[in-house]
């Protein structure tokens, strides 16, 4: 099996590939690479609908080259824990934060939050992201600013007064009930709609529909966000994990705060 980087020939192979509608599996077949490495490449580079042969090769000549030039004073030259490739953590670290961006995350917002879930201890100074994002102060101030707002992180002070940004385990959980409260308003206004509008019209009906469908959405989320929270806390904690590292977070905000009631 081929090792190394993909030469450009491959890439423009991919390319064609996605356009046959092929899944990665068969692509990487006939390269005769792993499935991974066709994931790994085509995630990074703009997914299976945006995917360029000759923009991934340039972008990835342009990636190589600026860790060549940052690997001197990066702290990427020290060696990871756990016997971690460092080429592996990146492009792994490249996956997850393309996949917030496809999501409507804000690139620097995005590999903000990839760095935190991809920390052993869940938190992070403002230092720490500087100097492992390689990126100005301001710019992590207002990618921790957002998601704070949005209940993705929370702040805390360490013992040496320094504030950290961290991630809880169900930090999953309180995302998908502050999703739940602003679906909740948008069928509020819906019904405002209604009455605004006039009961019966073909306006009226139209939003009357949407109200009860966000209702019936938001609910089943917020209840499966309940039981998955449930089931998942009444297991053990891996050993080793950030658990082990830190003690829990403050207790988890209640749907009922702002919920749809059941």
């Amino acid at each position: 099996m081929p090792g190394g980087r993909l030469t450009q020939q491959e890439r423009r192979q991919i390319a064609q590939g996605l356009a046959d509608n092929l899944a990665y599996a068969e692509i990487a077949r006939r390269l005769d690479r792993p499935t991974s490495t066709i994931t790994r490449e085509v995630m990074r580079n703009g997914g299976p609908t945006a995917y360029r042969a000759d923009l991934a090769h340039r972008a990835t000549e342009h990636r190589a080259h600026r860790r060549r030039k940052a690997a001197p004073r990066g702290p990427q030259t020290q060696p990871l824990p756990h016997g971690r490739d460092p080429e592996a953590v990146r492009a792994y670290e490249e996956v997850f934060t393309n996949l917030f961006i496809q999501q409507g995350l804000p690139k620097m917002v995005a590999r903000v939050l990839t760095c935190l879930y991809t920390t052993d201890a869940g938190s992070l100074t403002a230092a720490e992201l500087v100097r492992r994002l390689q990126v100005s102060p301001a710019s992590v101030s207002k990618a921790v600013a957002f998601l704070e707002s949005q209940g993705l992180i929370r702040r805390e002070r360490d013992e040496g007064r320094r504030e950290r940004y961290v991630v809880d385990n169900d930090v999953w959980y309180q995302s998908m009930i502050a999703a739940a409260r602003s679906s909740a308003q948008l069928a509020e206004a819906a019904r405002q709609g209604v009455t605004v509008l006039g009961p019966g019209t073909p306006a009226a009906v139209r939003l009357e529909v949407i109200a009860r469908f966000v209702d019936f959405v938001t609910e089943s989320m917020a209840r499966a966000a309940e039981q998955a929270r449930d089931i998942l806390s009444a297991q053990p904690e891996p050993a080793g994990g950030a658990a082990a590292e830190r003690a829990p977070g403050g207790a988890a905000r209640s749907p009922a705060d702002g919920a749809p009631e059941r």
